[in-house]
């Protein structure tokens, strides 16, 4: 998925689908690796789309 989001929306489907609690969006994606944060970025700029979240 190119949109961390999409991704985040699937994760919290299948947390309700087994009576989970779901992580919020921002613990989610601190929780990415650097690998993915520059992915999601690069695919960002593509677009041109806003880049969200800094890799440090």
């Amino acid at each position: 998925m190119t949109d961390y989001r999409q991704g985040y929306e699937f994760y919290r489907q299948i947390c309700v689908n087994y009576g989970l609690e779901p992580v919020n969006f921002h613990y989610y994606i601190l929780n990415l690796s650097h690998e993915q944060l520059n992915a999601y970025n690069e695919q960002a700029k593509i677009v041109g789309g806003l880049i969200e979240y800094e890799v440090s």
